[in-house]
């Protein structure tokens, strides 16, 4: 762990956008810092300095001023830049450096023909669809739905929708009619904008029956839109209207609804695996904030740029992607199956596309290893000059890989945070070298901070992920939580007035950091903690092992307990004794003797949320005796018939003594 694998240029400072904003810095405000750990330093202690200078360097485009930038530094409740009025959809379509005629949104799939949006184009657009939405009535409040892919329209929509203060919600069109009403039963929005359908790689999926059945269980429900995407000729279902009715002509000019810092913007939804997913309301000032600083400082993205990450609407890296053109940056949305016809179907997309930042997910980088492609072959990577990984810890092997298979000279960057904040709490920096197996650092303006298990903060150490420092894109809360207890509940109950997020985190002492799973699904033997992320890095680096699954249920004498681990293995193996020594003789080499598992089983599917997260937790609840439909909210799942191998397996198997 730890190979150097890229460093920064002599002329970083030069060239890079936080080497801009550190001159701004010590022109404005006075300020040196001899490296990025002192800027860091500043960032999470001077809060009031760090936030107003990104307010100030990014020129945010306000109705009034704030009268403070921060009142409360206390969690939960710390209230951001009092006083102040803004819109989120009026700053993004400022799209900073760029002509009216250059191309903004770059949009591909596999079920129309590529669409381009210049700037004009976009703005164009969102007037249209802001003014069609006023037709319906829709006012500051109110909740507009999407059922919709990552396509123009559905970008189009959220913009439309902030720009008149109301407030949106997506869910992506895979996701079933009960992981759709569970979301939006509860904000019960006015309007919904759902696609007919679309494809998925060369197969039609109509979902049509499934609009109807999401219309009958929304009584709230005053209008329904219809995007005709799979099959463009056809009719809008009966008593809804079509896009091109709600995006007509109109001489009605483009306003922006002046609303508080923390008025929701959108609401993300945790991923709701035991009972109702969380619904999580981001702000419009804290959420622009956030992005500015990220996208720019962090991901050095600008006006040059074409920015792609591949993401579903359901998940929280589609509304940090179509932040792109406030930093300047064009985005390139994608929907359809990344693996057709092929796993190089992205990276050809990224030449086609001019794409100078891939974003991607540490499964789909493993994927592409294990089935021994080599992206700079399939395609020109040469306008490459950044790689994004997120959605799980991405291991030293995949760092390895993308260094000798898409290009030497780009950037890395593995981050990790959640839909809770929308954003990274750690990721990468222009500034600092690449290691292999290491997230470079902890983001501007995050006081990440690892717990022991008596709370106090360790280097080198595995602790529990907290944030001891507010962040403006922290939530602005859970909506109809109107006490506050839900929110605090999730985060704060641990540690009184300390963000814990639920993972387990190494800081170094250079102040990278490693992230070893979900600290809910700990391997505890022993009393020595292990994380799920190394386990999963050897055993699938194995050719014949396709996905695994690992649990530890507990001893209640406190001993060794037990050590399950579930294989999926490669079409046409079975799981035979040779087969489960040679994992076992590789957990013990590569790990230590408490990784080997005392159970292997072999599974047809590992049980994935839908944005393809392990589930570890509801199968450990299975296996200790939790009927499924309580385990798991099966509409959260992208395969819920996987469970049932796993609650079979409770009837048959015998606890070991």
């Amino acid at each position: 762990m730890g190979d150097v694998l890229w460093t920064p240029p002599a002329d970083v400072r030069e060239r890079s956008r936080i080497g801009s904003y550190l001159r701004w810095l010590r022109e404005h405000r006075g300020l040196e810092f001899a490296d990025y750990d002192e800027l860091w330093r500043w960032s999470v202690t001077d809060l009031d300095a760090f936030w107003r200078s990104v307010w100030d360097h990014f020129e945010v485009v306000a109705h009034t001023p704030p009268t403070a930038t921060l009142t409360d530094r206390g969690m939960p409740g710390a209230r951001w830049f009092p006083g102040a009025t803004l819109n989120y959809a009026e700053n993004v379509l400022r799209m900073p450096g760029r002509a009216d005629d250059d191309p903004v949104v770059i949009a591909h799939g596999q079920t129309r023909a590529p669409v381009t949006l210049t700037a004009a184009g976009l703005r164009e657009q969102v007037r249209r669809v802001t003014a069609g939405l006023r037709r319906l009535g829709v006012t500051a409040g109110d909740r507009v739905a999407a059922y919709a892919p990552n396509i123009p329209e559905t970008y189009v929509l959220l913009l439309a929708t902030s720009s008149l203060g109301a407030i949106f919600s997506s869910c992506a069109p895979e996701f079933g009619t009960r992981s759709v009403t569970d979301r939006w039963q509860q904000i019960e929005p006015k309007v919904l904008v759902s696609v007919d359908g679309y494809r998925y790689g060369e197969k039609p999926v109509d979902r049509r029956g499934e609009v109807a059945a999401i219309r009958a269980a929304l009584p709230s429900l005053e209008h329904t839109v219809s995007i005709a995407y799979l099959d463009p000729a056809g009719p809008p279902p009966e008593g809804a209207i079509s896009w091109t009715e709600l995006a007509a002509p109109t001489d009605e000019p483009l306003t922006f609804t002046p609303v508080a810092f923390d008025h929701p913007l959108y609401v993300l939804y945790s991923s709701g695996t035991t009972g109702l997913p969380k619904p999580i309301v981001h702000g419009h000032g804290g959420i622009l904030l956030e992005h500015l600083k990220m996208l720019a400082l962090h991901h050095d993205l600008g006006p040059a740029d074409r920015f792609f990450w591949f993401t579903t609407t359901g998940w929280m890296m589609w509304n940090f992607l179509v932040s792109g053109p406030a930093v300047g940056a064009a985005i390139v949305l994608f929907d359809g199956n990344p693996g057709h016809p092929d796993l190089g179907a992205l990276w050809r997309l990224a030449e086609e596309t001019g794409t100078t930042y891939l974003g991607t997910s540490a499964p789909f980088l493993l994927a592409c290893r294990k089935s021994g492609l080599v992206p700079k072959e399939t395609a020109d990577l040469s306008a490459l000059r950044g790689v994004g990984s997120t959605g799980a810890p991405l291991p030293a092997e995949g760092f390895t890989w993308v260094y000798e298979t898409v290009g030497e000279d780009l950037q890395l960057q593995s981050l990790s945070g959640g839909t809770d904040v929308c954003t990274g709490f750690v990721g990468g920096v222009p500034l600092l070298a690449v290691h292999a197996g290491e997230i470079t650092c902890r983001a501007l303006g995050a006081k990440v901070e690892a717990r022991s298990a008596d709370g106090t903060p360790v280097i080198g150490e595995l602790g529990e992920l907290v944030i001891t420092e507010p962040m403006p894109s922290m939530p602005v809360g859970f909506w109809n939580d109107v006490d506050g207890t839900r929110y605090r509940e999730a985060y704060f109950d641990l540690y009184p007035g300390v963000w814990r997020h639920g993972d387990w985190i190494t800081i170094n002492d250079r102040g990278g950091c490693v992230i070893t799973g979900r600290s809910d699904a700990t391997l505890n033997r022993g009393g020595v903690r292990l994380g799920t992320a190394e386990f999963y890095s050897v055993v699938e680096g194995l050719d014949e092992v396709v996905d695994s699954v690992v649990v530890h249920l507990e001893d209640d004498e406190g001993g060794a307990g037990e050590l399950l681990l579930f294989v999926v293995l490669a079409e046409g193996l079975e799981l035979d004794d040779a087969m489960r020594k040679k994992i076992c003789r590789e957990l013990r080499t590569a790990l230590s003797p408490r990784h080997v598992p005392d159970e292997i089983h072999q599974v047809r599917a590992v049980p994935r949320t839908l944005s393809a997260k392990k589930l570890e937790v509801p199968v450990k609840k299975i296996l200790t005796g939790t009927p499924v439909d309580a385990a798991a909210a099966r509409g959260a799942l992208a395969n819920p018939e996987s469970l049932t191998a796993f609650a079979a397996l409770a009837q048959h198997r015998t606890p070991r003594p």
